[in-house]
């Protein structure tokens, strides 16, 4: 038992039961024993291995797609590059080593990085040491800089903490964690409801016992960002795994030393996620004002982007072992049956403003 389960445990006692929201709030944020603020999550040493950990090409594609919104904003000399949630630096050091093919770019480049745990921020800073931009850090996202705004943000909202409801006789009710009667950790079910406007039609007739998620903080830092979008002009990239369509389902998940585990069992030694509803985010920028283009998976996004020309030209001159780990990286990144569709992009810019390489229908 963690010492973070025990003081979760007395505050259910206290207080009574904590919502899911709440409950993923505390084991990843806690300031003295937060997943985020203690662990190494990121790498073969840590619980997962993010894209930008995989290949180099992932970042530097992500770059390229970052230097064509530029573009389409008219290459102002001036903009806010922001990346929220930036794990250990690598996606923007590889970003930024493409994008300064591009002097101007980086020239006009303002670099911001939106985090809150002190032990990244130390290893951020380090990856960027020889890069050509200094960031500035961020606890929040709107104490980014006003200016025009090019944002990445890649396995950031499926962090972010969730509600759950669960149907019953009575309606949707919140899930809620609380304690067994011999003081373990349990789930069940609150009496909050969740508003019937607020349940998609699809799931009126949902049998009981099912379980529908709601990503309000995921939803209102995506309607930030839109309107910032819609105001200041720019562009920003969503990449995470999750759904394009809302749907019912239980998707909070632990990954405890590259395996699952148990939601309950090991609070701040966990990592703890959900799948994002990209339908969600979508709605939320354009409420703001913003445009949201029709979505991709990250196997079509890369491909679309120039995956398999850079990986050639990566391996070019290469030895055999060298060649094999590329096509390896390829086939992680991109492959349906890996993270190419589990993964998707969303990409949100200001009204009449392309983004390559997504369609321009929204």
């Amino acid at each position: 038992m963690t010492g973070l389960k025990d003081r979760i445990k007395a505050r259910i006692e206290t207080e009574g039961p904590l919502s899911v929201a709440q409950y993923m709030s505390v084991c990843l944020g806690d300031p003295d024993a937060g997943y985020y603020m203690t662990r190494e999550p990121f790498g073969t040493a840590g619980d997962f291995v993010t894209a930008p950990e995989v290949s180099q090409m992932f970042g530097e594609l992500v770059g390229a797609a970052c230097l064509s919104a530029w573009q389409a904003l008219g290459e102002p000399v001036e903009f806010q590059l922001v990346e929220l949630g930036p794990g250990r630096g690598t996606l923007m050091s590889d970003l930024l080593r493409m994008a300064a093919l591009r002097p101007a770019f980086v020239n006009a480049a303002r670099l911001n990085l939106v985090e809150t745990s002190q032990r990244l921020r130390d290893m951020q800073s380090a990856a960027l040491r020889r890069g050509p931009l200094k960031p500035q850090f961020h606890d929040r996202f709107q104490d980014v800089p006003d200016g025009p705004l090019i944002l990445v943000a890649n396995e950031f909202f499926d962090a972010l903490p969730i509600h759950q409801f669960v149907k019953t006789e009575h309606g949707w009710q919140e899930r809620q964690i609380g304690l067994s009667q011999h003081g373990e950790l349990i789930f069940g079910v609150g009496t909050a409801r969740l508003p019937d406007d607020a349940v998609p039609a699809g799931l009126s007739t949902a049998p009981d016992g099912t379980i529908f998620e709601t990503q309000p903080a995921a939803n209102a830092i995506a309607e930030e960002i839109g309107r910032r979008i819609a105001d200041s002009g720019g562009a920003a990239l969503f990449i995470d795994y999750g759904y394009l369509k809302t749907a019912a389902g239980d998707t909070l998940q632990a990954l405890y030393r590259h395996a699952y585990d148990d939601v309950l069992a090991h609070p701040g030694e966990a990592d703890l996620t959900a799948h994002v509803s990209f339908e969600a985010l979508a709605a939320a920028a354009v409420r703001a004002g913003a445009r949201a283009l029709a979505p991709l998976t990250q196997g079509e996004f890369l491909l679309r982007s120039g995956l398999l020309e850079r990986a050639g030209a990566l391996g070019a001159g290469k030895t055999h072992s060298e060649q094999e780990a590329i096509r390896d990286a390829v086939e992680r990144l991109a492959a349906p049956d890996q993270m190419g569709d589990l993964f998707k992009v969303l990409a949100v810019t200001n009204s009449g403003n392309s983004f390559p390489p997504f369609d321009s229908a929204s």
